[in-house]
């Protein structure tokens, strides 16, 4: 997976790493069990801090994505408890379609964007 930063984004650089790898993961570029490169490779490779990229690591991990092995690094481990998960993505679409309503988006406008979106992890 190549891993592109935008430097001129608002959005952390942390934040950006740790987006992308979820999107790897949930496009199947990462599987369960791959070995992420390590800090200072990975750090290296795009041109960032060290401690930006341990930074994305540790919220992958607090986010279930990741566990660190000691002798592997930090591995794709996608364990995290599944009525969490659904707890955390209702509250974060509540927001989303609360936006959506205030803009006259329809419920069949929101599901073919959501069926769209879907199919690109499938």
């Amino acid at each position: 997976m190549i891993i592109e930063i935008d430097f001129n984004s608002d959005e952390a650089l942390y934040l950006q790493l740790r987006n992308q790898i979820i999107l790897g993961i949930a496009t199947s570029q990462f599987q369960e069990g791959d070995s992420l490169p390590s800090v200072r490779q990975l750090a290296d490779s795009i041109g960032i801090n060290m401690h930006t990229v341990n930074k994305a690591y540790t919220v992958l991990k607090q986010e279930g994505y990741v566990k660190v092995d000691r002798r592997r690094g930090a591995v794709i481990a996608v364990d995290v408890d599944r009525m969490q998960t659904m707890g955390e993505l209702k509250r974060e679409l509540q927001v989303i379609l609360a936006k959506s309503s205030c803009k006259n988006i329809s419920v069949d406008e929101i599901h073919a964007l959501i069926d769209e979106i879907y199919s690109e992890y499938r």
